[in-house]
């Protein structure tokens, strides 16, 4: 539901623009696209989500599983570096922090309590992305793009409920549209981010407390998910 809801927000936002830009009949930067390389910048927001599979496992009779209730909302910001091929294809790199938080409510099978816990999980991420151009169509030009990441934690911490591997690699989709304006590109997207490693860090020596071990393992595997919409500047 909540990807959906975001979704419609931002077809509504690329159809709101859309109607502007068609009303518009003077192209703006007519050769920026044939530019051999050129550079930009990114903000937007984002939120985490993650694909959790249990084990199962009981500790003195407890059974506990895990979920991901809500999103919180992020920041990102990054850079653009984006690379001509021909007409319709660009390849892109655009390295991203993303700060942010994942909010995990472990419940016990039986009794139904809870014990909620927010790992705070700031990203520095490498994607490199090729991106599809539709044809131009006054000042404004629709675009899918598709690639791999490597991403880092850069804020581990210590003695908590469960802690994640600093490494993740995955895969990481998105539509925009490129919209003409007189000085330069605004390009909102929508971007979808999946994990394909596991990124619970099984190994818990830096637990004081033992007690917190069961969260850990009752977690087979978790895989990072994110819904980012950005606005690059080009």
């Amino acid at each position: 539901m909540r990807t959906k809801i975001s979704i419609l927000l931002f077809i509504l936002f690329f159809t709101g623009i859309s109607t502007y830009a068609q009303g518009r009949k003077e192209k703006n930067q007519p050769y920026i696209d044939q530019k051999m390389y050129h550079l930009g910048f990114l903000v937007g927001i984002h939120g985490q989500d993650m694909n959790i599979m249990h084990t199962g496992f009981e500790s003195s009779g407890e059974v506990w599983f895990a979920g991901l209730p809500s999103y919180s909302a992020g920041f990102s910001v990054g850079i653009i570096g984006d690379r001509y091929i021909n007409e319709h294809f660009n390849i892109r790199l655009p390295p991203t922090l993303h700060f942010g938080e994942k909010n995990i409510v472990f419940k016990e099978q039986t009794t139904g309590t809870e014990y909620k816990t927010t790992l705070r999980c700031n990203y520095l991420t490498m994607p490199l992305q090729i991106k599809f151009n539709a044809g131009r169509i006054d000042n404004y030009r629709p675009y899918l793009t598709m690639g791999g990441y490597a991403s880092m934690n850069i804020t581990p911490k210590k003695n908590e409920a469960l802690r994640l591997k600093p490494f993740d690699y995955g895969l990481e989709f998105g539509l925009g549209c490129n919209f003409y304006l007189p000085m330069f590109k605004l390009c909102p997207e929508l971007k979808f981010s999946l994990g394909l490693a596991d990124v619970i860090d099984k190994d818990r020596s830096d637990l004081s407390d033992k007690e917190m071990l069961k969260y850990t393992q009752s977690i087979s595997s978790g895989k990072n998910r994110m819904i980012s919409l950005v606005f690059n500047f080009e």
